[in-house]
């Protein structure tokens, strides 16, 4: 049975806080385990100091409990002591200065070659729209092709001007963009991208308003916006069979992760993701020694296990 100050604080979040019943059931949940921590040493909660919190946590983790579930346990537990200490039942919070370990960062999903050059090839059944079909196929080869984020994908205009963030120079083969920080970079344009891009320059005028300044419009003529891309992207993606959710980073992801397999060169790779930081490019490290893994696994004799 829950301690008699368990039980008020719940009422507390349920009537004045007016928590969700899936949320008050994930703090009943974490106060119960507090409880039963306290109750092993014993512990009276009003008793509890920092170190018993200390010890609990990386208890708690050493078992297994993941980084988020033992942030969300201690953000309930802090909730309790700071409640208690406004009832002036406790002096101090315990549970404050305790930090949970560091959730490990994912690597960032990339798309096989393959399936990159399948999703930028994939022509959709006749009877679609033409001008959506060119205007798909450029943003996923310059989505691809350059690295560009969806922002600045979306950003490009038509034609280069004083206010434009972002424009495609066809003759010396770049896409000039403004990337994060307003920093603006130049990024070679392929020759796909660039055939992509005379495409649906070709079909745009269908399409776009007379006045309408963007590169990439939706349908009602006006520039596109990032989740009409995420969507279109998702849709070309199940049209091409490609077997995962794909959206439009995993396309910046696929382009610095293929290119650092294919150069081994880090710091351009850097430069042409217009990333600050080396450190956060070498993330691409860890996927292209996945890539390497792969390959050592399959071919090489001594890597067959019995």
């Amino acid at each position: 049975m829950l301690d008699a100050d368990l039980q008020r604080y719940l009422e507390h979040l349920r009537v004045t806080r007016r928590l969700a019943p899936r949320t008050l059931s994930l703090y009943e949940d974490a106060l119960t385990r507090l409880q039963a921590l306290a109750r092993q040493y014993p512990l009276e909660l009003r008793q509890v100091q920092n170190h018993h919190v200390r010890r609990w946590t990386a208890q708690l983790h050493g078992q297994g409990l993941a980084p988020r579930s033992l942030a969300l346990m201690l953000s309930a537990w802090r909730g309790l002591y700071r409640w208690l200490g406004g009832e002036r039942l406790v002096s101090h919070n315990p549970v404050e200065g305790v930090r949970t370990p560091k959730a490990a960062k994912p690597l960032p999903k990339a798309l096989s070659v393959d399936q990159s050059v399948a999703l930028a090839d994939f022509q959709n059944p006749a009877g679609s729209d033409p001008r959506v079909e060119a205007r798909d196929r450029c943003m996923v080869e310059l989505l691809y092709g350059c690295g560009l984020r969806v922002a600045e994908l979306v950003g490009l205009d038509l034609q280069a001007s004083g206010t434009a963030q972002g424009w495609i120079d066809l003759p010396s083969a770049e896409a000039h963009v403004l990337g994060k920080g307003s920093k603006r970079r130049a990024v070679p344009l392929g020759r796909e991208a660039a055939k992509a891009y005379q495409a649906w320059l070709q079909v745009r005028p269908l399409l776009a308003r007379a006045d309408e300044t963007a590169l990439f419009v939706g349908m009602r003529g006006q520039r596109i916006n990032a989740n009409q891309v995420r969507l279109s992207l998702k849709a070309r993606a199940l049209g091409a069979g490609v077997p995962t959710h794909v959206h439009p980073h995993m396309l910046r992801h696929s382009f610095a992760s293929h290119l650092l397999q294919s150069s081994g060169d880090l710091r351009a790779v850097q430069e042409l993701l217009g990333h600050a930081n080396i450190g956060t490019t070498q993330v691409y490290t860890k996927l292209d020694f996945q890539h390497l893994a792969k390959v050592y696994d399959a071919a090489h004799p001594r890597a067959k296990r019995k």
